[in-house]
Order: structure tokens, then C-alpha cells, then sequence
């Protein structure tokens, strides 16, 4: 009895223990998720490096980091920075007056005013919608303003979660697979059925990160060239829009570039007009069509409408990361429920006893 009361008393402290170091690092989650992502991604070069370097581990740790900073962090500071620098151009140019997104919609309105006719058979106040939308552009251009004021003022707060980032990912890359083995030996669930889980939570995590993260380049790049040879102003502010908006499935980019296809044919310059929507229909909506069903929903053994609908979900929850934390939820998901299928959802001939019911 006395050893029950220790047992139950030291599982009860455990768990009240782990949960406070839960919210202990809970500051931290943004650098401890990504630093983790980036030991999945980087695994197979890791694995290459020690195949050729042989054991030394804090070397092969080291030179693949290097490659991770020259080819993602780096890219990414360099690309995130202008993107302020343009909002931040944006912002001022929509303050002194010389921008004036109100315009904008009320050349189209002009130009097409069956819209308006059409929102009305739906009790949908052209007028309410228009202020929405110009209160939304001036709050984007707004935020982007105050991040690149903030930049300057949270430099130290920004450079500690890089700093603290990389230092956790030099050791997961290092370290990952003792760290895995000391898990699978702690945690209470049965060792096959947590090697299945770590490899899902690895398979995902990899398929939704380096899938999403390549279709969101594709279609910026893309994006911001057509608009660069259309001559449209802030074409790499637009790219970079369409590469975050890209994030979600379906109907990322599109957000962005029909919007502005409306304003040229409003506008007059119908050549231009066509020439977007027919690149944006065809060239950036085949990158997303074709490329996200193979680089995501195939390696992670989702079907397209649960990453659509786990990706919005996520990033609803958990902001940016979440367009890799909801598909990585939904795996887990499955994958929980396809082991309880699997081991309890049948029961043994055995069990049955014919004879219960006489």
C-alpha cells in the first residue's frame, strides 16, 4: 500500500515537474521548434558528412550548420529585412498621399460596376466592404512599419532567439539520435509504437517545411517577376507577400495577384491584365497544383483537404509556424488513430465466448 502511495505520489510530481518546465520554456518556442526542424532537414547531410568525415561528431555538427546558415538563415534575414524596408516605403508613401488605396477601388467600381450590383443581391454593402478593405491595406503597410521601427529596437531580442536557435540546433544535429533513444526508453507507450511516431513527426515535419517553404519561393519568385515585367510598383514587396500568402494551400497567391489583374483592367491596360491572370492561372497556380500534392500531402500521407484544412487551422493557432505545427497535428493524428485501429479496433475470435448467451 505504502509503495502504491510512493508510486502514485513520485508520477503525480513528475508530471507537475514536466509541465512546469513546459511553461518555463514556452518563451522559447519559436527557436526550440525551428532549431529542431532544422536537425530533421539536415539530417541526411549530416549523415553524409559522417559517412565521409568519419566520428567526429562536433565537426560534422558544425560544417552542417554552416550549410543551413549559407543556404536558408541567411537567405531568409536578407529577404525578411527587405520586405520591411519596402513596407516601411509603402507606409510613408500611403501617408503623404501619394498612394491612395481607396482610389484603387473606386476606379474599379467605375470601371466594372456590375460587382457592386452583384454583392447586393447578397445584402453586401459595396461601400463597407471598400472602407474594410482599405482599413486592411493601411493596417498591412501599418505592421510592416512597426516591425521595421521595432527591428531597430528589439535588435537584441531578435539576435538571441537566432543565436539561441542555432546553438540548440548545433546540439539536435549533433545529438538527435541519442536524444531519440533516451525518449523512446522514457516515454510509457511501447518502443514500436514510438518509433513510429518520432519517424511520422520527422516525415512531416520535413514534407510540410521543406514542401511549403519551396512552393512559397516558387510562387514569390514568380509572382514578383511577372510583376517586375508588367512594371508594377514594389514588385519584390508583392513577391514577398505572395511567397507568405503561398503558405496556404489552394488559394495563397492568388490573394494577391487577382486583386491587382482586376485594378489593370479596371485601369485600362487590359494587355497587362491578361498577361497576369493568364501567368497567375497557369504558371504560379500549376506551381501550387502540381508541386504541393507531391512535396507535401504524398510524403506525409495526408489527402489535399486535410493539409488545406490543417495548414489554416494551424496557422490560426500558432501564427506562422503553424503552417507546419497543423499538418504535424493531423499526422500525429492519424497516426494515433491508425496504431489504435491496427491493435484495438479488432477483437479476437478468441475472445468470444459462443456459449455466453445460453
Amino acid at each position: 500500500m505504502y509503495e502504491k502511495l510512493e508510486t502514485r505520489t513520485f508520477l503525480a510530481m513528475l508530471v507537475g515537474v514536466s509541465l512546469a518546465f513546459i511553461l518555463l520554456m514556452k518563451p522559447f518556442f519559436g527557436p526550440i521548434f525551428w532549431s529542431v526542424a532544422i536537425a530533421l532537414i539536415f539530417y541526411p547531410v549530416r549523415e553524409a558528412l559522417s559517412r565521409r568525415l568519419g566520428d567526429r561528431p562536433n565537426i560534422v555538427a558544425l560544417l552542417t550548420l554552416t550549410i543551413c546558415m549559407v543556404i536558408v538563415v541567411i537567405p531568409v534575414i536578407i529577404l525578411v529585412t527587405s520586405l520591411i524596408a519596402e513596407g516601411l516605403g509603402l507606409y510613408q508613401k500611403i501617408q503623404s498621399g501619394e498612394i491612395q488605396p481607396g482610389e484603387y477601388i473606386d476606379r474599379v467600381n467605375q470601371s466594372f460596376p456590375a460587382i457592386e450590383a452583384f454583392l447586393a443581391q447578397f445584402d453586401i454593402d459595396f461601400k463597407g466592404l471598400r472602407d474594410r478593405a482599405v482599413n486592411a491595406f493601411l493596417g498591412g503597410s501599418q505592421f510592416l512599419a512597426k516591425q521595421a521601427l521595432g527591428l531597430g529596437q528589439n535588435t537584441f531580442q531578435f539576435f538571441l532567439g537566432l543565436a539561441l536557435m542555432v546553438y540548440l540546433a548545433f546540439f539536435l544535429i549533433r545529438d538527435g539520435n541519442k536524444l531519440v533513444d533516451l525518449l523512446i526508453r522514457a516515454l510509457p507507450l511501447g518502443d514500436e509504437r514510438e518509433r513510429l511516431l518520432f519517424a511520422k513527426f520527422a516525415e512531416v515535419t520535413r514534407a510540410t517545411v521543406k514542401g511549403n517553404l519551396l512552393i512559397a519561393i516558387i510562387q514569390g519568385a514568380l509572382g514578383g517577376l511577372i510583376f517586375w515585367i508588367l512594371g508594377i510598383t514594389g514588385a519584390l514587396l508583392w513577391g514577398v507577400v505572395m511567397a507568405i500568402v503561398s503558405l496556404i494551400p489552394a488559394i495563397g497567391a492568388s490573394l494577391v495577384w487577382v486583386p491587382v489583374a482586376i485594378y489593370l483592367a479596371a485601369a485600362g491596360d487590359v494587355v497587362s491584365a491578361i498577361v497576369l491572370t493568364a501567368f497567375g492561372a497557369i504558371v504560379i497556380g500549376l506551381a501550387d497544383n502540381v508541386l504541393r500534392p507531391i512535396l507535401v500531402g504524398r510524403d506525409t500521407k495526408l489527402p489535399d483537404y486535410i493539409v488545406l484544412l490543417s495548414t489554416l487551422g494551424g496557422i490560426v493557432m500558432f501564427g506562422i509556424n503553424g503552417f507546419v505545427m497543423g499538418p504535424l497535428v493531423a499526422a500525429l493524428f492519424m497516426a494515433f488513430w491508425g496504431i489504435f485501429i491496427r491493435e484495438f479496433g479488432e477483437v479476437p475470435v478468441e475472445a468470444v465466448d459462443p456459449e455466453s448467451d445460453q
